[in-house]
């Protein structure tokens, strides 16, 4: 079953239940902010203080970071694109059976986005909401020149308590430690103790995602870099759309496109970025 359903304020969204799992994605963004499967808890963190307001970014699910991940060089430009603010066109659905339903939504350029970004695109993400979760966001160069492009797909996971997950599948992988500038060779499984805001580069293997309630599986494609992050105490203090002690249940695996992993698309190219968590 697929229904369009709108917040009193105007904020559309569309809601997904099937015999497997169900869901529910915003057209702001075509962020998805809620996916669990069938008598399970949701396995995206959804913040209980987020905005449901146009033009604001919700904090929590699968914000769509693009056509640059973290700031711009232009600091005057919106942290992680304009992609997860703008109003996303709803394609369609296909409901392919009992367990298994496709949502589409695609964004594309207009005078407001050619005055931020100076390119023509077409941005297609497919959400295919079963036993599996898995996203494509493919980007397609519109423009007669060539553009570079970092994305991430931002998850933010819900686990029973910070300090007892651990995310394995990163052993031994050179990664940006965001918080120093400093590179770093990642020493066993990552546990947190502390704020962690990482890149990690030449990732290929699936991640693990292991908490005392349930083990996460992520395989990633079109992608060779993974982000973890956890906003920790005072970090989460200073933040918009969270509870002081939020980062106690969520975590960050964003699969993306970042840093050394930037990609440049010439004129009609395309790129996808998948993920699948399982």
């Amino acid at each position: 079953m697929i229904v369009h359903k709108k917040l009193t304020n105007g904020f559309e969204y569309i809601e997904v239940k099937n015999e497997a799992a169900e869901a529910k994605a915003a057209l702001q963004g075509a962020h998805l902010f809620h996916y669990a499967r069938a008598g399970e808890e949701p396995i995206l963190w959804l913040s209980e203080a987020s905005d449901f307001e146009l033009g604001k970014a919700i904090r929590g699910g699968v914000p769509v970071c693009w056509p640059w991940f973290g700031f711009n060089e232009d600091k005057s430009l919106p942290q992680h694109g304009f992609a997860r603010t703008s109003l996303w066109e709803f394609v369609g659905g296909d409901e392919v059976d009992a367990k298994t339903t496709v949502l589409t939504l695609r964004l594309t350029h207009d005078e407001k986005t050619l005055q931020i970004w100076h390119y023509k695109f077409l941005l297609e993400l497919k959400i295919t909401i079963s036993d599996k979760l898995m996203l494509e966001l493919k980007t397609t160069n519109l423009d007669d020149k060539s553009f570079k492009i970092s994305q991430a797909l931002h998850t933010y996971f819900s686990v029973s308590h910070i300090s007892e997950v651990a995310i394995k599948g990163l052993d031994k992988k050179l990664y940006l430690d965001a918080l120093t500038w400093k590179m770093e060779i990642q020493n066993g499984d990552i546990t947190f103790e502390q704020e962690v805001d990482r890149v990690y580069q030449n990732v290929e293997g699936e991640i693990v995602l292991s908490d005392k309630k349930r083990e996460v599986y992520i395989k990633n494609s079109g992608s060779s870099s993974v982000v973890v992050w956890n906003p920790w105490i005072e970090k989460t203090l200073r933040m918009s759309g969270m509870k002081p002690n939020a980062y106690e249940n969520m975590l960050c695996i964003e699969s993306a496109n970042a840093f050394d992993d930037a990609r440049v698309l010439k004129p009609q190219e395309e790129h996808i970025l998948g993920a699948v968590i399982d």
